[in-house]
This record gives C-alpha cells, structure tokens and sequence, in this order.
C-alpha cells in the first residue's frame, strides 16, 4: 500500500569545494538513477555545461532541460526554486519530458539549508506535488574540519543531514578520517555517515534514504529520526546546558497516550519561542484523535501540516520528537512536551 504518492526529494548541500559536482557527474551516468530529474542551483551562466562534459550523448528537451543518455532528467534553476519544482511538474503531467519519479535539488556551496528546506515545506503547489525525503550534504575529508569549526553555513549543513557523506577519502588520512567522523557524531549523531573517493555512491544510500522504504512504501521511521533514543548526559542525569552558538540534537519521547489536539499547540509554541534557532524538528507522532500515526516536521518558526502514515503502524507506539539547533533550553523543551 503507498502511503504517499507525492514526488521524494533529496536536498543535496555541502560546502564550497566538497565534491558535490564530482558526485552529481557520477550519480547522473548511473542506471539506478534513470527516473530521476535533478535540479542545479549554478551560479553565472554555465547553466549545465560543467555538469554535462562526460554526457556527449544528452538530448535536450527544453530550454534549461537535458535528458541524459542514462535516463536521468537535468534542469538548471533559472528561477525561484518552487517555480522551477512547479514548472518540472507539469511538464510531466502534460507528458512534455519523461516521468521521473524523485528529484534530487543540489544547492550552492554556500547555501543555508533552512529556507530551502523552509521553501520546499510551505508552498502549496510545491507540497502537494514533493515531499522532503532526505538532506544530504557533502563533506570534504581534508578540510571539513576547519570548515564546520570556521564558517556556521557548514555547521548547518551538516547539523540538519540526513546523511553525510565524507568526501576525497583517498587524499586523507585514517586520523584524518577519524577525527572528521567523531566530529561529525558529536554534531548530528542522528545522520548516517560513508566515506566515498571519485565521488562514487550507490544512488541507494542518498536517494529514498528517508521516511518511506522505496520497495514497499512503508514508513520507517528509526531510519528516518536515525538520534539516539535519549540526550548525550547520563541515566538519571539533567541535560547539560548549551552554548548559544553551540549546535546539538535530542530526542523527546513521549510514552503517555495523546492527541494532536492538545501536542500541535506546544508544537507551534516551541517553533515560535525557539524559532531562530531551531534548525530543524522531526517526528513520528501516535495521536488517539487521528486515524493513523502521524510524521511532522518543522524548520526555524515554521511547523508544516503533518503526514498521515495510512496503513501503518508501530508495535510498540511511541510518539518522538528530534530537534537540532543552536543553543536550544533542552530543559525547558523537553518540560513543556512532557506536560502536552
């Protein structure tokens, strides 16, 4: 049974250098990737020339449109991003380029994820026709480190990532290596990593790596929230207090039965109180008053209309809630969920 028919898509982000070209020339010439079209946020007039010089055999379609020979559909963004997501759309509908079933959105170097992750949740069109699969951001393995410790662009890319991925690992060093990784941990422990040289990947890790299984449709969400059960302080511990521009991550669990009704107002009420430092919220939510569990999200003051999971269920119903952002009161959070 699908429980959502709307298009997945991949924000695919990473800093300045990271090998995001690298990746998307590798990822656009596989087969896996074939019913994908892939928008490129470039800046200055190139449009797709630096992404095509290997694809001699594309086949253009439109005026900022490319079918490659692997099948895979390529558009420059020539306006805003929900014009160009609304413009791909009906193209398909209207049968004017081939049907792809996801899209993958890369982004500048210096990008910050939140209104783009904020665009891609609240525009009418645009969230009726996508849903945000996963974010996955880029990370270069020499410099990373100095990166996410120098520029707060590359903390937030790599603090809101579903998946990281770490870049020119045949230039680095296992110490290297190690130290980038543990950072990154620390940062988002909820993201999965891999270590990628050439920017090869199989399209599997990045594509589909979100809520929903690709295979049956099924919602899966300990892949999806992927944090760890409980705050970094000890068993019985107090959350430990956090710098303001310290970025972190936790999760609330919510054991006691609830509803939408009372938790969506407490829900509204964090987005507004934390709203500039809220980088991002997710959660699978078991409400008595709704037919079916429920999969929210937010970004910074924003709480989108929630996902109702027909068709599926948890054996063991417990409603979460993950929140990453910078210096964020946990106490207080947490204290005012626990009293929904």
């Amino acid at each position: 049974m699908a429980l959502d028919h709307r298009i997945p898509v991949t924000l695919l982000t990473g800093f300045l250098g990271s090998g995001k070209t690298t990746l998307l020339n590798k990822l656009l010439n596989h087969p896996g990737m074939k019913d994908t079209a892939v928008i490129i946020n470039e800046i200055g007039a190139t449009g797709l020339d630096h992404i095509l010089v290997r694809n001699v055999e594309s086949q253009h379609i439109a005026d900022n449109t490319v079918l490659l020979e692997s099948g895979c559909l390529c558009c420059t963004l020539s306006n805003e991003l929900a014009d160009t997501m609304r413009d791909l759309f009906f193209k398909r509908q209207l049968e004017a380029i081939p049907r792809f079933n996801r899209l993958v959105i890369e982004t500048t170097g210096m990008a910050d994820p939140g209104p783009i992750l904020a665009n891609l949740l609240s525009e009418p069109v645009v969230v009726s026709t996508y849903r945000l699969d996963a974010v996955v951001v880029t990370i270069d393995s020499i410099y990373g480190l100095q990166q996410i410790a120098e520029h707060g662009e590359a903390r937030k890319q790599a603090a809101v990532a579903d998946v990281l991925l770490l870049t020119k690992t045949d230039l680095a060093t296992e110490e290297q290596l190690q130290a980038l990784s543990t950072a990154l941990e620390a940062l988002n422990p909820g993201a999965t990593q891999y270590r990628i040289r050439h920017g090869e990947i199989d399209p599997a890790a990045i594509v589909d790596a979100g809520l929903f299984d690709p295979e049956g449709k099924q919602a899966q969400p300990q892949r999806w929230l992927r944090a760890p059960s409980r705050s970094k302080a000890g068993r019985g511990m107090l959350p430990q207090a956090v710098h303001d521009d310290e970025i972190s991550s936790f999760t609330v669990t919510m054991p006691k039965p609830l509803t939408w009704y009372q938790l969506e107002p407490a829900l509204q009420w964090l987005c507004a109180t934390f709203g500039e430092n809220l980088l991002r919220m997710k959660g699978i939510v078991h409400a008595e008053d709704q037919p079916a569990p429920l999969a929210i999200h937010a970004v910074h003051h924003t709480l989108y209309a929630p996902n109702l999971l027909e068709g599926w269920d948890e054996d063991e119903p417990l409603t979460r809630v993950v929140l990453i952002g910078k210096g964020l009161d946990e106490l207080k959070i947490r204290d005012a969920l626990m009293q929904v």
